[in-house]
């Protein structure tokens, strides 16, 4: 078979704002203040109802001019002390109401985030406008293409429809979110010398969007089945899902693309088999005996899904190479998503990684998209914002492994004491002094402290050994029986319930004696200095210099 060709190579978390911590007060309105904390209810109440719903992005607005309220308030403002107050509530009450979020969404069976957008429209035909045909021949003859372009009627028929409203509006979604992903996917398709046009089956398949998912449960950027992730090396268990992943999607969808291309010879046949299977294109082949994409079109032999997959990337590759033709060049398109990895060595809670790096949590989800509920779990590489990896490594050291996906930490603003954590977290101050290490001196600003407390809606884990179950489930039954062998009916009865509290007793007593004893690491409160370099407090450092 033939080788591919060569190819040319959180947002609420921060310390107070200063207008929040210099009051310089004056008497004002009166009024004002309680205006301001009704107005900032008001937001706080619609952003609660939109999360509840699933619109995170519509929430956050909410959430924004809930703050916004608050902070915005005159220097010279009479009450402020109960707009700082209250901004202080609301930092955490907008952390734990994410948190809730995010955990409702990790415990349903399947990671359904987004709905893949071109989906419904590649079962349809649209009308050709007889005026682009020869427009589009021109571009076409005028664009540098690694993949071979043609203008068919399908092809237009879809550059008429993503010039209409509606169409262009998805269009334009995707190519604007495609700037997250599009220098990771480049560069990967250039590893594997496959055309760089090969990028607008992302967005064909999903706009972009990592968590997509199809009616045929296909799932990621590259809308990977099960059995095809598998075979390509995206695992999936209970708690990641590679599909999700784009960069590891990506390098699947490139390995998978040219094993098609060497299955096929063509890059059109590639493209189809990687639409419906290469088995459908090969028995399409078998029934015509045309080895060609556009004769099994005209034959009808492909799903009707497949035979427009084709056009619709033929149609947005033309579309990007000619953007002003198609009003796509005010397009913005998103940052770049940059990373640094963290190796896990236990269940790690995300909501932690967001405490450590200052991020609100969605922030970390969202670099993540493969953990599907938010615990990360052992030996995973989780990512973090770039440079933060390790502040990230230093911090979640100076926590005992047992209690990554549950403990908490918190950074120290201007004003915080050990007290008013502890009060912010209902805990006490010596379970805060415990966890880091033994009596604390006043913390400052920047600190990182420890706070054993759980995240909202974490489970806790039962780490109790299998063995004390056994052997109370064992000396239960042995007693029982005796009881029931040396009495009466009436005595055995209560004979095997004296029994069953002794054993139970036993039991325990000996899982006490059989339990192996761990000895926690205790963490410590860590000091950022201004540089982003460690310092350390009872020997272990809690940030680390950014990379």
């Amino acid at each position: 078979m033939p080788e591919p060709p060569k190819v040319e190579s959180g947002y609420y978390l921060h310390d107070s704002p200063t207008l929040l911590t210099v009051a310089a007060v004056t008497p004002q309105n009166r009024f004002e203040t309680q205006h301001r904390l009704a107005k900032s209810g008001e937001h706080m109440r619609r952003g609660a109802d939109l999360l509840a719903k699933g619109k995170t992005a519509e929430a956050r607005v909410q959430f924004d001019a809930a703050v916004d309220w608050l902070v915005s308030a005159p220097a010279s403002l009479d009450g402020r002390d109960r707009l700082v107050a209250r901004h202080k509530e609301i930092v955490e009450e907008i952390y734990r109401l994410e948190v809730e979020s995010a955990q409702a969404a990790g415990q349903e069976q399947e990671p359904v985030f987004d709905e893949a957008p071109f989906e419904d429209v590649a079962d349809l035909t649209f009308p050709i406008d007889p005026k682009l045909k020869l427009k589009v021949k021109e571009q076409v003859q005028a664009s540098l293409s690694q993949l071979p372009l043609e203008t068919s009627d399908a092809v237009l028929g879809f550059l008429n429809y993503f010039s209409t409203p509606k169409g262009k509006r998805a269009v334009m979604a995707g190519f604007k979110r495609a700037g997250r992903y599009a220098p990771m996917i480049r560069r990967i398709l250039d590893e594997e010398g496959l055309p760089q046009e090969l990028i607008h089956m992302a967005q064909a398949e999903s706009g972009f969007l990592p968590r997509a998912v199809s009616r045929k449960r296909a799932a990621g950027m590259w809308q990977f089945v099960r059995d095809r992730g598998n075979e390509y090396g995206l695992k999936q268990t209970a708690a990641t899902d590679d599909r999700l992943d784009p960069e590891r999607a990506t390098r699947a969808a490139a390995r998978h693309l040219r094993d098609l291309y060497a299955q096929f010879g063509d890059w059109y046949l590639a493209i189809a088999a990687y639409n419906c299977g290469p088995g459908n294109v090969e028995r399409g082949i078998q029934r015509t005996g045309y080895a060609d994409f556009w004769e099994l079109y005209r034959r009808n032999v492909l799903p009707r899904e497949t035979a427009n997959y084709l056009p619709i990337i033929l149609a947005m590759t033309i579309m990007a190479k000619n953007p002003t033709d198609y009003g796509l060049d005010e397009i913005v398109p998103d940052e770049p998503v940059q990373y640094d990895t963290v190796t896990t060595d236990a269940p790690t809670h995300l909501a932690l990684i967001a405490d450590i790096t200052n991020q609100p949590l969605l922030a970390i989800r969202e670099l993540n998209p493969a953990v599907l509920k938010l615990v990360a779990p052992a030996n995973y590489s989780v990512r973090v914002p770039k440079g933060t990896a390790g502040a990230v490594v230093a911090a979640l050291a100076s926590i005992p492994e047992a209690k990554r996906a549950h403990w908490r930490v918190h950074r120290v603003g201007s004003a915080d004491t050990v007290a008013a954590i502890a009060r912010q977290y209902r805990t006490t101050e010596k379970q805060i002094h415990l966890a880091n290490g033994g009596a604390l001196s006043a913390p400052e600003a920047g600190d990182l402290v420890v706070v054993p407390v759980s995240y909202p809606g974490a489970v806790t884990l039962k780490t109790a050994p299998a063995k004390s179950a056994v052997a109370r489930r064992t000396s239960t039954a042995k007693r029982s029986t005796a009881s029931r062998r040396a009495s009466s009916k009436r005595k055995a009865t209560t004979a095997k319930a004296s029994s069953t509290r002794t054993g139970a007793a036993a039991s325990a007593k000996a899982s006490a004696k059989t339990s192996p004893k761990t000895t926690a690491k205790k963490p410590a409160v860590g000091k950022t200095t201004a540089a982003g370099g460690p310092q350390t407090r009872g020997g272990v450092a809690l940030r680390a210099s950014a990379r």
